[in-house]
């Protein structure tokens, strides 16, 4: 029997990850903007994980990452964060960087990726009305999750 008989699993998952610095602090700000995003993709490829999108302002961002089916979601958000807020640390030597405790993940379809790709990357003009709270809440309500004021923001 060849390699053709060998079972296979797929998973085509995707997931857009939404959250903000602590105190939502404008400090992704300049060449940081792009280079931690940059850090940030290397963080999922080692993870098995592709970044597809990723953008936001000075006090959040968005990402858009097709999963690996063997990754959890918590793990991934916990990798990135605490990965990429120790490169700042290190690396950028802004010590006072902290990324919020909590966050965001919503799945995407396969259809909606380029809808999505194109939301991340209108980030600065959608921000000129909307603020990040403002924006969080309507990602809850539309998805119907239940959330207390009192423990969202940190």
């Amino acid at each position: 029997m060849g390699e053709s008989n060998v079972p296979q699993s797929f998973g085509s998952l995707h997931c857009h990850f939404v959250f903000s610095t602590k105190h939502r602090l404008a400090q992704i700000t300049g060449e940081l903007h792009h280079r931690l995003f940059e850090y940030v993709g290397g963080i999922v490829r080692n993870q098995n994980c592709r970044l597809i999108a990723a953008g936001g302002t000075p006090d959040h961002v968005h990402l858009l990452v097709s999963m690996s089916r063997t990754l959890a979601i918590a793990d991934a958000v916990r990798l990135i964060k605490t990965n990429s807020s120790a490169w700042v640390h290190d690396t950028i030597g802004l010590h006072d960087f902290q990324w919020q405790q909590g966050y965001g993940a919503f799945a995407v379809s396969y259809s909606n990726i380029e809808r999505v790709k194109a939301y991340i990357a209108n980030q600065a003009e959608h921000h000129r009305v909307v603020t990040f709270q403002d924006e969080f809440r309507e990602f809850l309500r539309k998805h119907e999750l239940e959330w207390d004021e009192r423990y969202v923001w940190d």
